[in-house]
């Protein structure tokens, strides 16, 4: 238990980005001791840098746990055993790090004997909604401090002007510049852009504004290669045919496959999405591995599950895509949803030859030893153990309803 006031004392989640490092200062001047916390998922930061930031602008100390290895194994790997994507398009990069940063934020909360935890999305946004459910999830008798959402802080701080003008008055350096005023969330799975001039859905995204991955028109003119080798719908096994590179451990071959789609081009897109909270939004995304692994893993799941399986399968897969996008990733809906998801994957084995280039992920081959693909029984040369005459009596019972239709816009004419 910490020896101070435990009403006084609170964990701030603290990127150091202009939002935070505002709210560390106007935290402090409301009397809260604060310390920082930061969860390292894999962003490229000077975490270093970070920390000396928040010593020197109040923080009583600056936390910061590495989680990059729960991420893929926790996280990132059920989503992609789950094919998950929101609204056909977003591959849910910065809704899978939440649950994880709220986890992590909890228990340094109780580890301090903070009685508070706050953050610095904004009042509009998705993310207030997801670590907050986390939050109260893991720890019903928390008390969240959201300041975008106090009238005293949002009253004084109409907009990212009054914060620029706010951090010059404090002396606090940003990363952020006005000539380049969107937000930016990134970990080791996606980097996301939006705010500023992105607000405008007709107005064209900048050339230079994705850092993960290469524009596709100046990605390499010859493809790369890769073998993908999966157990029980995970990733076991990268082989890169083009050099022979060879990997195995889960957070390097997740690294390993952010490079190859990265300086590919893989993984960009620009959409409007359906925020969970009644509004849409515009956002720039880049999710160069994951793209590549749900292109390889939706075809050897193809190839190895039951028809009828993978259609009750492709509703929890879109059921888990909307609970994680909402924040609901603790509670017994979600838990029940991935246990199933789980389960669906026990047959899910073989590797997936794919082909990576100037954007594109294309698939060149497959193979199982828990195939379905009965190549003799599909053949047009071998007739195998199928009768084609059983056809006809298929398609006529199938027919029955069609008929019956037909029979009854005839009788209403």
């Amino acid at each position: 238990m910490a020896d101070t006031d435990m009403k006084d004392l609170v964990v701030l989640a603290y990127s150091g980005g202009l939002d935070t490092s505002c709210i560390l200062v106007w935290l402090k001047e409301q009397g809260y001791e604060v310390v920082a916390y930061l969860a390292n998922v894999g962003q490229d930061e000077d975490f270093e840098a970070i920390r000396a930031k928040a010593l020197k602008f109040g923080a009583t100390k600056m936390i910061i746990p590495d989680l990059k290895k729960e991420f893929v194994e926790e996280f990132i790997w059920p989503a992609v055993q789950a094919n998950a994507v929101y609204e056909d398009r977003y591959l849910l990069g910065t809704a899978l790090a939440r649950p994880l940063i709220a986890r992590e934020m909890i228990k340094v909360a109780k580890e301090v004997g903070a009685s508070y935890v706050a953050h610095g999305a904004t009042g509009k946004g998705n993310d207030q909604i997801r670590f907050e459910l986390g939050a109260y999830a893991l720890h019903p008798t928390i008390k969240v401090l959201s300041p975008w959402r106090l009238p005293e802080f949002y009253n004084r701080f109409q907009g990212r002007d009054d914060l620029f003008e706010y951090a010059r008055m404090n002396g606090i350096p940003l990363p952020v510049t006005k000539s380049k005023p969107w937000s930016m969330d990134a970990n080791m799975m996606h980097v996301s852009y939006e705010s500023g001039v992105l607000e405008d859905p007709n107005h064209q995204a900048p050339d230079d504004i994705c850092q993960m991955t290469v524009n596709p028109e100046k990605a390499p003119d010859v493809p790369e290669v890769l073998v993908i080798e999966f157990e029980k719908g995970v990733p076991v096994k990268v082989i890169n045919k083009t050099d022979s590179t060879e990997v195995t451990d889960p957070l390097e071959l997740f690294l390993y496959l952010n490079q190859i789609g990265g300086r590919n081009g893989v993984g960009r897109i620009d959409i409007v999405e359906n925020r969970f909270i009644g509004m849409k939004s515009r956002g720039i995304y880049e999710t160069p591995g994951a793209t590549i692994l749900l292109t390889a893993h939706t075809d050897i799941e193809v190839f190895t599950m039951d028809r009828e399986v993978r259609k009750v399968k492709r509703s929890l897969d879109s059921q888990f895509s909307e609970q994680v996008y909402r924040g609901f990733w603790f509670s017994p809906e979600c838990e029940f949803t991935r246990f199933c998801i789980k389960k669906s994957q026990e047959s899910v084995e073989g590797k997936v030859t794919v082909k990576v280039y100037k954007g594109g992920v294309y698939i060149l081959a497959r193979e199982s030893p828990s195939s379905l693909y009965n190549d003799e029984l599909v053949s047009m040369n071998v007739q195998g153990e199928y009768n084609p005459t059983d056809a006809g009596g298929f398609i006529k019972i199938n027919a029955l309803r069609l008929r019956e239709y037909c029979r009854l816009r005839e009788n209403s004419v």
